[in-house]
């Protein structure tokens, strides 16, 4: 990208398949790595959750990054039995970890695939398979690692069927023994806690705490690790109400929370509500007990001039009298609702993509599956908590010359807030 007053792209790098949902990247090696001069951050590993490849792309030429690596589905499933891969983290060892969340036939089950430096697939990490699985974080100075879960492949990549929650999506998080790989205990959030999904701890690796974004019931779960017996508490410590809606699919809406970071300096709590469409910012100075400090609209579901009307008692809760204007940059719509985050390391540019996953986004958006999605930048005041829309930074995906197309995650060549794990 150029300076934020020409922002342009500067190199494309097409993959060799259509249709792989390219979905949570990380790096071959990372801040874990940070004793060993050895380690480069030299491939970004890129999990298809659709395809069920792995690819690694070499950035070492960051203006002009290229395809080294793929490793096939077929592969992954005579050697581990695994597919749909999901989140990577890069390990202190040099290898390279990747969530599943299911059978190759489509089924549920969650556990981790394990690959060396050259992505060459070593097996399993877990002891054994969970219900579901999706992201993990972990923290090796607590000998602690935390899993989440989303829901069955078959079913997820048909759109979403609220019918189907309580038989084919997840409500519990999993906490690991990280040193000897096995399952120390589960945690059931139930209603409040219905589709967990991202997961972080603090970047200090003394601290003892995390958090978890529970996309449907949107609300955010405390984490708490018990130093001398690796057990982990939790609470839920936001709590989003749905929206008393008319013109939409159900009778209330939720805010339906896709992503959350920390700030480097573990100050801020950021998550993204997608259908909802704001970006919040929580002070998180007293960890179990987070402040809203600001938040900024970005589109979604009850912008302005849509279909849908959301209650004026439901908009006093978020301190509106009206509903939201569409977020306009550069004169392009910002499609959608914001979905995926990325904080830089100082904490002052927060960037935010829409997609969330293709079949979501048609039945949802359909316009923005139709039209592309964008990438766009959040200042951020790290002083004083205050969130605002760059008006001069706008990445259209709807303006490719192949044609429009759906951007998912971005990061950092030199790491960023949600890759790097401290030792």
């Amino acid at each position: 990208m150029g300076d934020f007053c020409g922002v342009q792209v500067i190199h494309r790098l097409p993959m060799p398949h259509v249709g792989d949902e390219l979905h949570h990247s990380g790096w071959n090696a990372c801040s874990s790595c940070y004793s060993d001069g050895s380690k480069v951050r030299q491939y970004l590993v890129l999990p298809a959750v659709k395809s069920g490849r792995i690819y690694a792309v070499d950035v070492s030429n960051e203006r002009e990054p290229k395809l080294y690596k793929t490793v096939e589905p077929d592969v992954i499933a005579a050697a581990a039995g695994v597919a749909y891969p999901h989140s990577s983290h890069c390990l202190a060892t040099g290898e390279i970890m990747v969530s599943t969340m299911g059978s190759p036939d489509g089924k549920a089950k969650g556990n981790f695939l394990l690959l060396d430096e050259q992505l060459n697939i070593k097996g399993t990490w877990a002891t054994k398979d969970t219900a579901y699985g999706y992201d993990f974080w972990y923290q090796p100075g607590h000998n602690v690692m935390v899993s989440s879960e989303f829901g069955t492949p078959a079913e997820f990549f048909k759109g979403f069927d609220p019918n189907v929650v309580a038989t084919e999506y997840g409500s519990k998080l999993y906490i690991w023994n990280w040193r000897e790989r096995t399952l120390r205990q589960t945690i059931e959030l139930g209603a409040d806690g219905l589709i967990p999904l991202e997961t972080r701890f603090a970047h200090d690796p003394k601290a003892t705490y995390g958090f978890v974004g529970c996309a449907l019931s949107s609300n955010v779960v405390y984490l708490n690790v018990d130093p001398s017996t690796g057990h982990v508490s939790h609470d839920f410590v936001i709590h989003q109400p749905w929206l008393d809606v008319s013109g939409w699919a159900l009778p209330q809406l939720p805010p339906l929370i896709t992503d959350i970071l920390i700030s480097l300096n573990d100050k801020y709590l950021f998550f993204s509500n997608w259908l909802r469409g704001d970006v919040c910012m929580y002070d998180i100075s007293d960890p179990a007990a987070p402040k809203l400090a600001d938040r900024v609209w970005m589109g979604g579901t009850i912008a302005a001039g849509g279909s849908v009307t959301v209650s004026p008692e439901a908009l006093a809760t978020l301190g509106l009298d009206k509903q939201p204007e569409p977020a306009v940059v550069k004169g392009v719509r910002v499609q959608g609702g914001p979905q995926m985050l990325q904080l830089s390391l100082d904490g002052k540019r927060l960037y935010v993509t829409n997609s969330l996953l293709s079949p979501w986004d048609k039945q949802f958006y359909p316009d923005m599956a139709n039209k592309g999605s964008q990438l766009v930048l959040v200042n951020v005041d790290m002083d004083n908590g205050k969130l605002s829309l760059n008006q001069d930074f706008m990445v259209d995906f709807g303006a490719e010359p192949d044609g429009p197309v759906l951007a998912h995650e971005c990061r950092y060549p030199g790491g960023d807030c949600s890759s790097d794990i401290w030792l």
